[in-house]
């Protein structure tokens, strides 16, 4: 197998340039050499194939695209991401790869959709805008708030077409009931409250060992600095150790905060404040299990909350609700909503399933078609500042100052400070 050092002076001399070259031909992202729209091919890869298995599912409903490409680092998940494909669905079967920068390689791949592990996000997509490619990426589409922001400058450098993973942008019913609360249906927009629940086992202690054959343990940890390879890690439990993951914050707090952002019109806050803990269980979980993060803009606030070790049956909680001058307004967790009035009663309802199949499409036509994409990485990213923020104010002071403007920590704030990037990337990784 390659080495996993970027190092390979041949591949990035090549790809950089053609990512320079790709800058200046292709303009609006249209595929080279191909008639616009959906009758042109878009051949894609998909790295990553746990979550990467449901963007094969989801291109397969995509008019035209190709996976030309599958990339794990586990060769048991390499299979059956393979195989994921629908028999007779495309004529030729995806080429499987264990390094994603084989895809870059290839002048004919037209985008890389990454759905590997959080801290993979920022490096994969910046290595694929500079080698000309487009990118779809899973949220949070960073590992802290300095690579969100470098993540949005290489796309301004690049002039790449880049997408995260935020399918509700693309749910009709949710761009409905944005729309509906612009209009005015709960009077004047106060404050939104959004909530995670779940019922996680505990992740027990885990053993140092030798990796199982099947993973190419080097390259899955990839960017973040080598360390020994622990039985109780791969391939979720990374989630919840700072060194790989944000916790449920950056997990799931990238959808409901967008929710909750989105339809309170707001950017960034002045203040953060965040507490919590991991209270269920005494194991190897670094990150807390129940967690409030507590968004000051001003005028307006937004909260979201979260216990991932206990559903609150009893309490059934909406995926985010916005409260008005004159009632309330809640997305559940599909793509529907109900509108109440100040009374407490039911006025309006909408019921739609959800779908990962719009935004991929849009992904798709953007790159083909060049039309603009449902939420821009900026706009991506803001939203999942609010997250990066939440978890330095939980793991600073428990609150902090932020310059509304720019989304950074105000000035002399010592203790956050050392969390808003990591501390060190492998050499030859770096953002």
């Amino acid at each position: 197998m390659e080495s996993p050092q970027p190092s390979r002076r041949s591949f990035l001399g090549a790809t950089l340039a053609a990512g320079a070259a790709a800058t200046v031909v292709t303009g609006p992202n249209l595929l080279l050499g191909q008639a616009k729209g959906a009758n042109s091919r878009f051949r894609v890869g998909v790295m990553g194939l746990g979550r990467g298995r449901a963007h094969i599912k989801a291109y397969g409903d995509v008019p035209n695209a190709e996976i030309a490409y599958v990339c794990d680092v586990d060769s048991n998940r390499l299979v059956t991401g393979a195989s994921t494909i629908p028999e007779g669905k495309q004529e030729k079967a995806p080429e499987k790869v264990t390094d994603f920068r084989r895809i870059l390689d290839d002048p004919n791949v037209d985008a890389i959709s990454i759905a590997a592990p959080n801290f993979w996000h920022t490096p994969a997509a910046i290595l694929a805008m500079k080698a000309g490619k487009n990118v779809y990426v899973e949220k949070p589409a960073s590992y802290s708030a300095h690579e969100a922001l470098r993540l949005v400058e290489v796309a301004k450098e690049t002039g790449r077409t880049i997408m995260m993973g935020n399918q509700r942008r693309s749910y009709p019913g949710v761009k409905l009931g944005i729309e509906k609360l612009r209009s005015g249906v709960i009077g004047e927009l106060r404050y939104a409250r959004s909530y995670y629940t779940g019922a996680r086992e505990s992740i027990g202690r885990g053993k140092i060992t030798q990796p199982p054959a099947e993973l190419d343990w080097l390259m899955w940890q990839g960017p973040v600095p080598d360390a020994p390879y622990k039985d109780n890690l791969v391939p979720y439990n990374w989630h919840w150790h700072w060194l790989y993951g944000g916790g449920e914050l950056a997990n799931n707090g990238p959808h409901g905060l967008d929710i909750a952002r989105w339809a309170m019109g707001v950017d960034y806050p002045e203040r953060v404040s965040c507490t919590g803990g991991r209270y269920h269980y005494d194991d190897d979980q670094e990150t807390p299990d129940t967690i409030t993060a507590v968004y000051d803009f001003g005028k307006v606030g937004i909260t979201w909350e979260a216990t991932s070790c206990h559903q609150r049956k009893p309490e059934p909680l909406p995926f985010v609700s916005v409260y008005g001058s004159e009632g309330k307004f809640d997305f559940n967790g599909a793509a529907g909503w109900i509108v109440y009035d100040k009374a407490g009663k039911e006025v309006e309802k909408h019921v739609e399933p959800p779908g990962d199949v719009p935004h991929f499409t849009n992904f798709a036509d953007a790159v083909r078609d060049g039309v603009p994409v449902h939420q821009t990485i900026e706009d991506a990213q803001i939203s999942t500042m609010l997250c990066h923020l939440g978890n330095i104010a939980y793991r600073s002071t428990g609150s902090i100052q932020i310059d509304p403007k720019t989304g950074r920590l105000a000035p002399d704030q010592s203790a956050a400070d050392k969390f808003w990037a990591r501390e060190a990337y492998r050499e030859g990784w770096g953002v």
